[in-house]
Order: C-alpha cells, then sequence, then structure tokens
C-alpha cells in the first residue's frame, strides 16, 4: 500500500496484545511473522503447513515459493526471528486443535470454506481494527509490517542500501529507496541541526 508508514517497534507490541478472541493467536502470528520477514501479506497468506512445518519442528527458514512472489521470478527464503517462531509455534498448536493438519494445510487459516488461508481484505480489517484500538495515528495498512522490516534491517545493516535490497528480495535498488523515502524525520533533524 503506498504511502503506508512503518511502526515503532513498541506500536508493533502494542497491536500484538490488541488481538483478541478465538483468533487472537493466528492474528499475532501473522503480524509478528511479517514485521520480522518482510513478506507481503500475499506472500504471508500463501504459506502451508510444509513451508513452516518439519519433522514436527517449526523451520529455521521460511520459504515462499516463486509461483506466490509478486513478480513470480524467484522465491525468497527468510531466517526465522525468534518472536516470530514463538508466536508461529503457539498458533499452530492451536490451530491442531481446531482442525486436522496436514502439509496443504494453509497456516493463516479462514474459517470460511475447507483450507482457505483469510483473505487480504480480512486481513487488512483485522490489523486495522488493531491499529484503531490502540489509536494510532497516519496511513497504516498490512504493508506497514514489510515497511516496518525494512526500517529495521536498514537500521541494524548500518544503513546499507545493498543488504537492505537483498533482505527485502528487491531486484532494483530503487525499489528498496522507495521503500526507505519515508525517512523525512531525518532529512528534518539535519535541517535543525545545521
Amino acid at each position: 500500500m503506498r504511502g503506508c508508514r512503518p511502526m515503532a517497534d513498541a506500536e508493533v507490541q502494542e497491536v500484538a496484545m490488541r488481538f483478541v478472541g478465538e483468533h487472537a493467536r493466528r492474528d499475532r502470528a501473522l503480524l509478528l511473522l511479517g514485521v520480522k520477514s518482510g513478506f507481503r501479506i500475499s506472500e504471508l497468506l500463501s504459506l502451508q503447513l510444509r513451508d513452516v512445518l518439519q519433522a514436527g519442528q517449526i523451520v529455521e527458514r521460511v520459504t515462499v515459493a516463486r509461483r506466490h512472489m509478486k513478480k513470480k521470478l524467484e522465491g525468497r527464503t527468510v531466517l526465522l526471528h525468534p518472536d516470530a517462531r514463538a508466536a508461529l509455534a503457539a498458533w499452530l498448536e492451536e490451530l491442531g486443535t481446531q482442525c486436522p493438519l496436514n502439509p496443504n494445510t494453509y497456516v493463516f487459516q479462514s474459517r470460511k470454506g475447507d483450507n482457505r488461508p483469510i483473505t487480504r481484505v480480512q486481513a487488512y480489517r483485522l490489523f486495522r481494527d488493531a491499529c484503531d484500538a490502540c489509536a494510532m495515528t497516519g496511513t497504516l495498512g498490512t504493508h506497514s509490517m514489510r515497511k516496518t522490516f525494512a526500517t529495521n534491517i536498514y537500521d541494524r545493516l548500518d544503513h546499507d542500501l545493498v543488504k537492505t535490497q537483498r533482505a527485502l528480495g528487491h531486484r532494483n535498488i530503487n525499489s528498496t529507496v522507495q521503500y526507505l523515502s519515508f525517512r523525512e524525520e531525518e532529512i528534518d533533524e539535519a535541517i535543525l541541526a545545521m
């Protein structure tokens, strides 16, 4: 979503705690996996158990197949952050009590139909409802999860654009630059410091 802003770490935690009800663990796992992996919402929703669970264990690295990627040119594999791993484990344990699990089971199950993931629209609604409950301002959407990842990885890589490009799976560095164009506050600070 064009114009979405990234979230601060405290905002991510606040949103994660706002998920309540029957699917709170699912929604929390979706949020944390999105923020900690940088996958797009459609890529996250394409995940099946075979992508995240092998030999009864959560995988170390999550791979989204090429056919589910934005331009379908190549897949992308990302190391699974411990916070995302814990949220995913909690959700999969609960999911196992709700339906029979097999390798083709979608991770982020919808209540509607047999073995279907929630839609991108439903994911947006869940995310926005949680953000609204936290009284957050600014343009927020499910793409904020990816932008949060981009911001965090860019900062932790000492503002290395090439490594950030690789972490986001961009083929063109200009795409990475566009993700980071929201860093206007740094420009403002530099102007005021002159």
